[in-house]
């Protein structure tokens, strides 16, 4: 620093170290920081309040999830863990066999804590619409269900689309230019009463189940011993999100939601 700001005319390092103190100033780690380039970021942060705020003054009526996705592999994930002092490490023990994925798909009750949560290799369009089918199943006496998501291309093909009913938001995500713009013909259209609600590009802080993932990653996949036992892995990844299945005040919690 001395030698980069050569206009602070200070001989030593002490006398540095004595400005640094003066001004407040601390040597730390950096934090990861991410800021959304999304030109209509306040403008989707208010529709998504307004709808939110329509949920909450009508519950009975009016559901609003938080939908995403997370994958997770074969291997276990690093992390610090105790282990005995002197040259030894927790190890995290890999598997010689290909490094599967699985990937999770997941919506959180805004208001209860209640996730519905399903497991695939791959979250196709198919699986995406089932998986709506299936939200609306779980809210029979719903008349409006907001899914608030980021802009995964897929949460707009047509495909998906047709299963729910026309669409208001006034955002949506872009799709590639080659996509087809109708749903193909043998694709069920129905009329879920499922409003999309698509986040700000880049604003994962905007949707609380991006925590909950964080959760499982940190009690199930850091460190796990289970890389020759992949149906066991899953399984035991199925069985944490299990907990989640009744209205959960606890995960309100966690995720920074306050609950009702």
């Amino acid at each position: 620093m001395r030698d980069a700001c050569p206009w602070l005319r200070l001989e030593s390092a002490g006398g540095l170290c004595q400005l640094l103190e003066r001004l407040g100033i601390r040597r730390k780690r950096a934090r990861a920081y991410l800021h959304s380039p999304d030109p209509a970021y306040s403008d989707k942060v208010a529709y998504l309040k307004q709808c939110w705020q329509q949920a909450e003054q009508d519950p009975e009526r009016c559901v609003f999830l938080y939908l995403d996705e997370f994958a997770f592999e074969r291997q276990p994930s690093l992390a610090q863990a105790y282990e005995a002092k002197g040259p030894y490490y927790p190890l995290a023990r890999y598997s010689t066999r290909s490094n599967t994925q699985c990937r999770g798909l997941g919506a959180l009750n805004a208001f209860t804590g209640q996730v519905h949560y399903s497991q695939r290799s791959h979250i196709t369009t198919a699986a995406l619409s089932a998986f709506y089918t299936d939200l609306a199943a779980a809210y029979p006496a719903a008349e409006l269900i907001f899914v608030a998501q980021d802009n995964w291309p897929v949460h707009g093909h047509p495909d998906v689309l047709a299963c729910l009913q026309v669409q208001q938001s006034p955002f949506r995500p872009r799709v590639p230019d080659n996509w087809p713009t109708q749903p193909r013909a043998r694709v069920m259209q129905r009329q879920l009463p499922i409003q999309l609600l698509f986040l700000p590009t880049y604003a994962p802080w905007l949707n609380p189940i991006e925590k909950l993932w964080r959760w499982v990653r940190h009690d199930i996949l850091h460190l796990h011993r289970l890389s020759d036992n992949w149906d066991q892995l899953k399984q035991r990844v199925l069985a944490f999100m299990a907990q989640f299945v009744l209205p959960s005040p606890a995960l309100l919690r966690y995720v920074g939601l306050e609950p009702c």
